[in-house]
């Protein structure tokens, strides 16, 4: 199953690339590409937009495809569509993706897996996304038929828009800790 990990944004309310946060001796992307990795899940598309140069230089992404938003600036819908987009073309064919962000530290393989074995688990068309915090989010893995209303997005809006509102089926798996992410100094402070 192809892997889309959102890493475009840029971080204005951290000061700095949120992708280049060192946390346990690897960066918060490194981190996630490796968890996803480990996971199973392949092809990895990485999405890049903002600081790009940046974190090229410091990212090992031999075993992962980059992909460059170019309107990164709009918000996270274009990476989305930017992800989407080359799943689409490079993997035609492909029934389902997996969908996430670089900065949830508390992401595991292990409920990567989880969520790739509740969506293989069943016949039906369905979303699988994880749970935390009382809301369904991501990491979410989106069957096919998803990809046209992911491709829709628009500005800052993300897909728990989609999760909030889904057109087939969606099961959920619990993630401990999901709710966790970098996104100020303060969520820094409190790794």
């Amino acid at each position: 199953m192809p892997a889309i990990i959102l890493a475009a944004g840029v971080s204005r309310r951290l000061g700095q690339p949120k992708q280049l946060v060192r946390v346990g001796g690897e960066t918060l992307l490194e981190r996630t590409i490796r968890v996803v990795r480990e996971a199973g899940a392949q092809p990895v598309f990485v999405v890049l937009g903002a600081h790009r140069e940046r974190i090229a230089a410091a990212v090992d992404f031999e075993r992962v495809r980059t992909v460059e938003n170019l309107e990164w600036e709009e918000g996270i819908a274009s990476s989305i569509r930017a992800g989407v987009a080359t799943v689409r073309q490079e993997i035609p064919h492909a029934a389902a993706m997996l969908l996430l962000v670089c900065d949830q530290p508390r992401l595991m393989a292990e409920h990567l897996r989880n969520l790739i074995a509740e969506q293989e688990g069943f016949a039906e068309v369905a979303i699988v996304a994880s749970e935390y915090a009382g809301i369904a989010g991501i990491p979410a893995i989106f069957p096919a038929s998803e990809f046209a209303r992911l491709m829709s997005l628009r500005g800052d809006i993300g897909a728990k828009s989609l999760l909030r509102n889904p057109c087939c089926s969606m099961r959920t798996v619990a993630f401990d800790g999901g709710e966790v992410d970098v996104d100020t100094t303060a969520d820094l402070e409190g790794l």
